[in-house]
C-alpha cells in the first residue's frame, strides 16, 4: 500500500515525491539490534517480499541515485514482487512501464534483474542482485480482454489479481457484495492463467471471489499482501476458513505491515504484526504463510510535512470511492519502518521460540516454491 496503491485517478503519481523526502532518519529510527543468529539466517536465506516496490517512482527515474541503489543492496532482499500499473491504470501507460522497469534493469544491471521462472529466484540471490517479479493488482489494463494475459505474461508479468477493491469485468473486490465473486469471464480467466503460468493473486479479492479461485484454480492461489480476520476484523483481511482452504490448496499468504493490522485510530505496531503472522502459521501452517510488505524498501517518511500531503491524498481517494474503511493512517508498522523490516521480523519469530527452518520458509521459501509451482511448465 505505497504510493503506487494509493495513487488515484486524481493523484496516479503524487505520493512518490514526499514518500522519499528524507527517507531519512527512519532507518535509524527503525533500526535496532537482532540477534546473531537472526542475522546469520537472514544472510543465507531466500529473502522474498510478495509486495514490495524497489523504487520510490512510478516511472524509475534513469540513471537512479546511487544512494537508492545502495539501499536496494543494504536491504538484504533477494527478491520482490513489484505491482506495477497501480489500480486504475490503462493499457498504453502500463506497458510504458514496464518498459521503464527492463531498461532500469538494463542500466543497472549490477543491482536489478528480471525474475520469469523459477530459477531466476535462487539466481537472483547467488548472484547478489535484486530478483524482480512483476505483477499487477488492477486489470484496467487488461481492457476485459483474454489476450491480454498472453501478452503481458509474455512481457514478464507473472503474478496478477482478477479485481482490485471494486468490481472488474473479471470478478468482485473487497468493497463490494461478499456474496458476488467470479464473473463468467473471470471463470476464464482462471483457467487461462493457469495454462500460462501466472500465478492469481487473491489480496484484493472479496470472499465469494476468494472461495472461487481457490476452488477453480489448478495451481496454488496467493494471498501475496493480507492479514487476519480473526486478529483484526477488516475487509482486506482474511478469515481462518480462508486461509486453511488456501493452504489446502498449496498457496501462501503474506502478511502485509499496513494500518488495516491494528483498529483505528492506533498506529500498528511490531507486536500487531507479530500476531497476525503468528495467527497465519497457526491456522495455515508454516509452509504456508510469508511476508507481503505493501511497502517500498525506502522507509514511509514521517515528517510532517510529509503526513499533512498524505491527508490530503487519502481524501482524494475516499473521493474516488476507492478507500478501504480505516485509512486514517499512514501506511506503515512502527518497528518495521526500514529497509531490513524482514530481518527484524526474522528475529522476532526466533525469539518466539520459531526454529530456524520454519522461519526460513516465511522469509522466502514458502513463496519460493508456490510461485514455481505456478511457473512450472508453462
Amino acid at each position: 500500500m505505497h504510493r503506487r496503491s494509493f495513487s488515484t485517478a486524481v493523484a496516479a503519481a503524487g505520493i512518490a515525491a514526499f514518500v522519499t523526502r528524507g527517507a531519512r532518519a527512519a532507518d535509524a529510527g527503525e533500526a535496532g539490534a537482532v540477534s546473531t543468529d537472526a542475522a546469520a539466517l537472514y544472510r543465507q536465506a531466500l529473502v522474498i517480499d510478495a509486495n514490495l516496490a524497489p523504487t520510490d517512482d512510478d516511472i524509475p527515474s534513469l540513471p537512479m541515485p546511487q544512494a537508492a541503489l545502495d539501499r536496494v543492496r543494504e536491504s538484504g532482499v533477494s527478491v520482490v514482487k513489484w505491482s506495477l500499473g497501480g489500480f486504475d491504470w490503462g493499457f498504453e501507460q502500463t506497458v510504458t512501464q514496464i518498459a521503464a522497469v527492463q531498461q532500469m534493469c538494463e542500466r543497472h544491471p549490477a543491482y536489478f534483474t528480471q525474475v520469469r521462472g523459477a530459477d531466476d529466484l535462487h539466481r537472483a540471490k547467488r548472484e547478489g542482485r535484486l530478483g524482480l517479479i512483476l505483477s499487477f493488482e488492477s486489470v484496467q489494463m487488461l481492457e476485459g480482454r483474454l489476450d491480454r494475459l498472453d501478452l503481458f505474461r509474455n512481457l514478464g508479468v507473472r503474478v496478477m489479481q482478477l479485481s482490485y477493491n471494486r468490481r472488474s469485468p473479471f470478478a468482485n473486490g473487497v468493497m463490494e457484495d461478499k456474496a458476488q465473486g467470479l464473473t463468467p469471464l473471470g471463470r476464464e480467466a482462471v483457467a487461462h492463467m493457469n495454462a500460462l503460468g501466472i500465478a492469481i493473486d487473491l489480496s484484493h479479492a472479496n470472499e465469494a471471489t476468494t472461495s472461487e479461485v481457490i476452488a477453480l484454480s489448478s495451481r496454488p492461489p496467493l494471498i501475496t499482501h493480507g492479514g487476519c480476520a480473526a486478529v483484526h476484523p477488516h475487509p482486506r483481511n482474511k478469515t481462518d476458513a480462508q486461509l486453511r482452504a488456501l493452504a489446502a490448496r498449496g498457496g501462501v499468504i503474506g502478511i502485509y505491515d499496513l494500518m488495516y493490522l491494528a483498529p483505528s485510530p492506533r498506529q500498528p505496531t511490531l507486536d500487531d504484526y507479530l500476531q497476525h503472522m503468528v495467527h497465519a502459521l497457526d491456522v495455515a501452517g508454516e509452509d504456508h504463510v510469508g511476508v507481503g510488505s505493501d511497502a517500498a524498501i525506502a522507509p514511509f517518511d514521517t515528517s510532517a510535512q510529509n503526513l499533512a500531503e498524505w491527508q490530503r491524498l487519502i481524501a482524494q481517494r475516499r473521493q474516488a470511492g476507492v478507500a478501504a474503511p480505516e485509512e486514517d493512517r499512514p501506511p506503515y508498522t512502527e518497528g518495521l519502518n526500514l529497509p531490513r523490516r524482514m530481518e527484524r521480523i526474522a528475529d522476532a519469530l526466533l525469539r518466539r521460540g520459531y526454529a530456524q527452518s520454519t522461519v526460513e520458509k516465511v522469509l522466502g521459501g514458502n513463496f519460493a516454491r508456490a510461485l514455481s509451482q505456478n511457473w512450472a511448465g508453462a
